[in-house]
């Protein structure tokens, strides 16, 4: 009896002292927005050497504004009744909250897109959902959509595959300096 009330202090103890670090949290969601390079000149960023780069063209966002204005507005009489309502027009005018522009981002180079790393590339986009067509081991029109969603939640919308979701999706390996 002694050992089994010893054995299970020793069991609290060990556990008092777990608390505090708890569950592992899960890796967050990458934030490609942060890859994008913006350049104030033609062709693509010229460091690191060796590195591959695509470009794409965000679109402009358009916002559309609606207005009610008054023409005339209502008339009452003194006790309060409406005896004309007022009439209205619609105004509606579109403003560009942002323009059209060139941006670059780290890819995989050319020589990655083996029938193996699209194969990989479709197997890790279905898993994760994006992917819902039979695996072709083709960079097509549906891989190239997947790619774009998948990206896109996560600040990159565009179906050119960056070099960071690559590597978010385990298909190229991490380097020690960009750890």
């Amino acid at each position: 009896m002694k050992r089994a009330v010893m054995g299970l202090g020793l069991a609290v103890a060990a556990l008092a002292a777990c608390q505090g670090t708890g569950v592992p949290k899960a890796p967050g969601r990458l934030d490609l927005s942060a890859e994008v390079v913006r350049l104030d000149r033609p062709g693509p960023p010229a460091r690191p050497e060796g590195a591959c780069w695509e470009s794409d063209v965000t679109p402009a966002v358009i916002e559309t504004v609606t207005e009610q204005v008054v023409v005339t507005p209502e008339e009452r009489d003194a006790e309060g009744r409406i005896l004309t309502p007022a009439s209205y027009r619609t105004d509606t005018r579109a403003r560009i909250v942002q323009d059209r522009e060139e941006v670059w981002f780290r890819a995989p180079c050319p020589a990655d897109y083996t029938v193996d790393f699209v194969a990989s590339l479709q197997r890790a986009l279905k898993a994760r959902g994006y992917y819902l067509l039979p695996l072709t081991a083709q960079m097509d029109d549906g891989t190239r959509d997947a790619v774009r969603r998948f990206q896109a939640d996560r600040g990159l919308d565009s179906p050119l595959l960056s070099l960071a979701a690559a590597r978010d999706l385990g298909l190229l390996p991490v380097g020690l300096d960009e750890l």
